[in-house]
């Protein structure tokens, strides 16, 4: 009888252990307030991952504002903390312009988050509201209910009456950055740049054409230096990529019909920590 109970016991706490382990990874890192008391730095990939001795943006600055504060995603590596500023403050020099709305950048140790974005986990992608930051004293409940502008046009194949100068001479700046990988933006976007733009086009590499991406545009950093468990995405093809983004609007303007071949989409699987990096396990344990 004794060796029953004690074999029930046992049983008992390998299953309580079993269902922790499997407790998917947005759960565990969704609930974490603060961020770890660790040195900075990013382990894994942007899209699986976590992020360790994160920063807060500070909610208010003289020339930026974290936008929807109730979700506590304005963590990220001092990096992209230091580019946030950065950029706003070429931001406030805009006509009509008197800084930034950044949207989410990380939850505060990073990893897969409960609801929204698969990337951000590292706290090197930054969202960067297309509404022009005219004011910098909005209160709490004024940032949770004010929205963002859309740029676009027929389903994102051309910028509507919102696309101005500033907001390409802010995404020239974006990209030119040296700690910048990629920025994501509406096809549109990218083809309206590429056409304006009379000087020099290096930059307009790093900016790709991506699905939504209308009302913000996406900045991703590169790997910190130093970060050694961080994986950078592969650098974009060489040249401008113009000609790339015109057949991204072909075809939104002319869709191809569809592969009566192709494969059904994969349910796409939710992470459990097991399936992150294993530093991210210390980065849930640190106080």
């Amino acid at each position: 009888m004794i060796l029953l109970r004690f074999l029930a016991i046992v049983a008992t706490i390998t299953f309580a252990g079993t269902v922790e382990a499997e407790r998917l990874a947005k759960q565990l890192f969704g609930a974490q307030k603060e961020s770890s008391q660790q040195k900075p730095a990013a382990f894994g990939s942007y899209s699986r991952g976590c992020a360790a001795g994160s920063v807060q943006l500070p909610e208010t600055g003289p020339t930026w504002q974290a936008m929807r504060l109730s979700r506590n995603r304005n963590w990220g590596h001092p990096d992209a903390i230091d580019y946030v500023q950065d950029l706003s403050r070429f931001a406030a020099k805009q006509p009509g312009w008197n800084g930034l709305y950044i949207g989410d950048i990380s939850q505060p140790r990073g990893g897969p988050m409960t609801s929204g974005h698969r990337s951000h986990q590292l706290g090197l992608d930054i969202d960067i509201w297309m509404l022009p930051g005219d004011n910098m004293r909005l209160g709490r409940k004024a940032r949770e209910n004010i929205s963002s502008i859309s740029l676009r046009r027929a389903n994102g194949a051309y910028v509507n009456g919102n696309w101005t100068k500033q907001h390409h001479a802010v995404l020239r700046e974006a990209a030119m950055d040296k700690r910048v990988a990629r920025i994501f933006v509406f096809p549109g976007a990218k083809v309206q740049m590429c056409n304006d733009e009379k000087g020099n086009r290096a930059y307009l590499r790093k900016i790709r054409p991506w699905w939504g991406h209308h009302y913000h545009f996406h900045v991703r950093l590169k790997c910190p230096r130093g970060s050694r468990g961080c994986v950078n995405q592969d650098p974009p093809p060489k040249g401008d990529g113009c000609e790339d983004a015109r057949k991204w609007v072909n075809n939104i303007l002319n869709p191809p019909p569809p592969d009566p071949n192709a494969p059904p989409p994969k349910k796409r699987r939710e992470y459990v920590l097991a399936d992150l990096p294993q530093q991210c396990a210390a980065v849930l344990q640190s106080n």
